[in-house]
């Protein structure tokens, strides 16, 4: 009892512990968005250093050519003609400590710092750079080889702290705003997506708070209210399975009504034809009121299978799946099936139309369930000096007929309509007691299931009952 309280409530443990759609939906869109804004911050860092290295290069070179421009020869040596002040002017940098050295073709240091020989680089491209140590720091080295006035090479080294300062604050100020703005996003998200589930929780609600007894659709406020497509569709959906709900609980309670009512009758005959007997010492009165308690019970078990087969065709409608099935073989097994019985009432059971292939749409249960209720009626009611019945396949320009046509009394025709109907008997059937008006109805139900028409009236010499079902034809 408990467990079942605890599933009803909803709040098991396994329930419990499981996050609700819109963090799954946040979680889920935000951590892309989280992994992308860190690619692309890893992105725009390398391509930012990429091009800050690219212009200090630049720069550190074009000094290096100015320097290259103040050699010149005097004589058989080369010599640096800067002065201390233009020198200074020339390698000026308010942030960043530079040094430089010019060197022969031999390796001699003509001007500058010995300590760059080291960053001076072999012979090869003009100029190349290298990464280098100046003063304890780290520094950027560019080595100029020149052939003019005579082949000199010329090193110009420079720390690089200022442009390892610029990527910081590229990457600052380049990543701080998109994280704000991931933030914002992650925030707007958040509030838009509860804002669009809402709908969902109010339809929860509504089918939380709703009696186990009320199966009336869902309010249409509740069920239009998002402006999602999918929230609605589950909106219909559940209106949809609440009024399959109904009509099933309907037929189930017409289903009892109708067992309670036309059981009530026979079963009270059993009660009285027994209560009679036991009071007799006759064995011959014994066995008569047996006989009709045999009767009874054989039309009570018609009965209960007549509202059966109601009850399977209230739950066909929903499942039902037509097919092609051949109609002239189906017809002669059940007709078969039922010369013996005919045969013991005295009645010619025949069949036309078997012959020739008839193909159409329909479910093999129903029609069993169509042609047994017409020859249980005909054999029943269709009465007469010489009895007959005849079941007939024609093609039509409608489909195919299915017909089932006797030589009794037949019908008013002013009771035609109403014999379709449940629980309403004709005149042949109250005069002679048998049946409950269900086997027509139960007929009419079938085809229309099956999308075919259903008619009754006389046959065409004026005598008898004439029942035909016409179905519709196989179609490629």
């Amino acid at each position: 009892m408990n467990s079942r309280v605890a599933d009803a409530s909803g709040s098991s443990p396994a329930t419990g512990a499981r996050e609700s759609l819109s963090t799954r939906l946040v979680r889920q869109t935000v951590l892309p968005l989280m992994l992308t804004w860190a690619l692309g911050t890893v992105i725009t860092l390398g391509v930012a250093r990429y091009f800050v290295a690219q212009a200090f290069d630049r720069a550190l070179l074009d000094d290096a050519y100015a320097v290259a421009a103040h050699v010149q020869s005097e004589g058989e040596r080369l010599v640096l003609h800067l002065t201390p002040g233009e020198l200074s002017t020339l390698l000026f940098d308010q942030q960043e400590s530079m040094s430089f050295a010019v060197f022969d073709r031999a390796g001699q240091l003509l001007a500058g710092e010995s300590e760059l020989r080291h960053a001076m680089l072999p012979a090869g491209p003009v100029h190349s750079f290298s990464n280098v140590q100046l003063q304890g720091r780290e520094a950027r080295a560019v080595t100029l080889h020149q052939s003019t006035p005579g082949p000199f090479t010329v090193v110009l080294a420079q720390t690089s702290s200022s442009r390892n300062q610029m990527l910081q604050q590229l990457l600052v100020f380049s990543a701080i705003p998109q994280l704000l703005m991931l933030v914002f996003l992650a925030w707007w998200l958040q509030r838009v997506i509860r804002r669009d589930l809402r709908p969902l929780n109010d339809l929860q609600q509504a089918v939380d708070q709703r009696d186990a007894n009320d199966l009336s659709p869902i309010a249409a406020t509740v069920v239009s209210a998002s402006e999602s497509r999918e929230v609605e569709r589950l909106g219909t959906a559940i209106n949809s399975l609440l009024v399959r709900l109904d009509d099933s609980l309907a037929a189930q309670r017409e289903f009892s009504g109708n067992v309670a009512h036309e059981l009530r009758t026979p079963l009270a005959g059993i009660r009285a034809q027994t209560a009679f007997a036991l009071q007799q010492d006759d064995p011959a009165v014994w066995r008569e009121q047996l006989q009709g308690i045999a009767r009874s019970e054989a039309r009570a078990s018609h009965q209960v299978d007549q509202l059966l087969a109601l009850a399977r065709a209230d739950e066909a409608q929903a499942s039902l799946k037509l097919a092609a099935i051949d109609l002239n073989d189906l017809v002669r097994d059940i007709v078969l099936r039922y010369l013996p019985r005919a045969d013991a009432a005295g009645i010619d059971l025949g069949a036309q139309g078997l012959e020739e292939p008839a193909r159409a749409w329909a479910d093999t249960a129903l029609v069993e369930g169509i042609l047994s209720n017409l020859l249980d009626n005909a054999l029943r009611y269709g009465r007469s000096s010489r009895p007959s019945v005849t079941v007939a396949l024609t093609r039509q320009p409608q489909g195919i007929a299915l017909s089932v046509v006797d030589n009794g009394p037949g019908i008013d025709a002013s009771e035609a309509g109403q014999l379709l109907r449940r629980g309403v008997q004709g005149t042949q059937g109250q005069r002679l007691g048998l049946g409950a008006g269900l086997g027509l109805s139960i007929v009419k139900r079938y085809a229309d299931l099956m999308g075919a028409s259903f008619s009754i009236g006389n046959a065409s010499n004026g005598t008898g009952l004439n029942a035909t079902v016409i179905f519709r034809v196989e179609t490629i």
